[in-house]
């Protein structure tokens, strides 16, 4: 055969498509491999990160203050609980290992995806537009001195663009917000963005939930709270430039305070 033979083999589409292949197949086993060997590091990282955020929203926890390393310390003084929102109760331990659920790795977003295990909310019941809610959610208390001090419940609802995932901690009473935090979240930067700003997020720390008939009554406004009103108890400030996005943060936690999730059960908690 001759050389220019050889070459013309060499360049037919055959050669192209079977060398392609073989890189696309070389690079796949890659990338399962590192996938597979990383994945153990990246669950540990998320959690991590959630407890750091439990940290941050329940005010223990200061980016740039707080060394990283005191995050398991500190976060070993929470008792994990699990509620049935259903019930509107938190399970005791036999309650939990009955139901199967293991308080530490619970995922309440794989289980608000499961028909079977959540249930589908109504147009008027789901106002933080998140069509599903799990049955059971793992809540975070704080004792001091054997008196309960913070309670932190995640949240998440959608924004303008996207699903914000968060947590808000109260105090003791149940009814009083101690902090909030989002951990997740594609809102406009400068915007929406800004519901993890520092300053925004310090706002919301004291403001109370519950009206004298415990309905929520906690509002972000659009624009800013008059200090001298009555009812600036339960505002705060809106979002400059983000109105959709300080509706959807309204919305979410209207929803998780109130009666369809964890309102029932702080309402035993306060009582």
């Amino acid at each position: 055969m001759s050389d220019d033979s050889r070459k013309r083999d060499k360049d037919s589409i055959q050669n192209v498509l079977l060398v392609a292949l073989s890189i696309c197949f070389v690079c796949a086993i890659v990338v399962s491999g590192a996938a597979v060997l990383l994945k153990p590091q990246q669950t540990i990282n998320k959690a991590l990160d959630r407890n750091k955020n439990i940290l941050i929203a329940a005010g223990l926890f200061e980016k740039g203050v707080t060394p990283e390393s005191e995050i398991g310390s500190l976060f070993e003084e929470f008792e994990i609980r699990v509620v049935d929102l259903e019930q509107g109760r938190m399970l005791t331990p036999a309650e939990v290992e009955t139901a199967g659920i293991n308080p530490v790795s619970y995922d309440q977003r794989s289980a608000a995806k499961d028909t079977s295990a959540s249930k589908a909310l109504s147009t008027t019941a789901d106002i933080a537009s998140i069509k599903r809610r799990a049955r059971y959610s793992v809540v975070y208390l704080l004792r001091e001195n054997n008196q309960l001090s913070r309670i932190v419940l995640p949240v998440h609802g959608y924004g303008l663009w996207s699903t914000l995932y968060g947590f808000i901690a109260l105090e003791g009473n149940g009814s009083t917000v101690s902090g909030i935090t989002f951990y997740e979240q594609q809102e406009t930067a400068g915007l929406g963005g800004e519901v993890d700003n520092p300053a925004w997020k310090a706002l919301w720390r004291g403001k109370e939930i519950y009206d004298e008939n415990h309905q929520v009554a906690l509002k972000v406004l659009k624009g800013s709270v008059d200090r001298n009103s009555p009812n600036a108890r339960f505002q705060v400030d809106g979002l400059s430039g983000a109105t959709l996005t300080s509706r959807g943060v309204q919305n979410l936690v209207g929803y998780w305070l109130g009666e369809d999730a964890f309102g029932p059960m702080l309402a035993r908690l306060g009582g």
